[in-house]
């Protein structure tokens, strides 16, 4: 089972209260502005600063 797509329209970026993009690729949500990915953990989004990794512009998604 998959996150749903209509959580992932609702939800915000926690920091700048952007968008966030599904990276179904590495199970991640995506803030391009701030260039965070929140983990995705057992189908459940992990919302948190301190869980999120920083990307790098290389590993931003299309």
């Amino acid at each position: 089972m998959a996150i749903d797509a209509k959580l992932v329209d609702i939800i915000a970026c926690p920091v700048c209260k952007g968008r966030l993009q599904l990276d179904r690729t590495h199970n991640e949500l995506v803030c391009r502005f701030d260039r965070l990915a929140y983990p995705i953990t057992e189908n459940i989004p992990v919302l948190l600063e301190s869980s999120a990794r920083k990307l790098s512009s290389d590993e931003l998604p299309a």
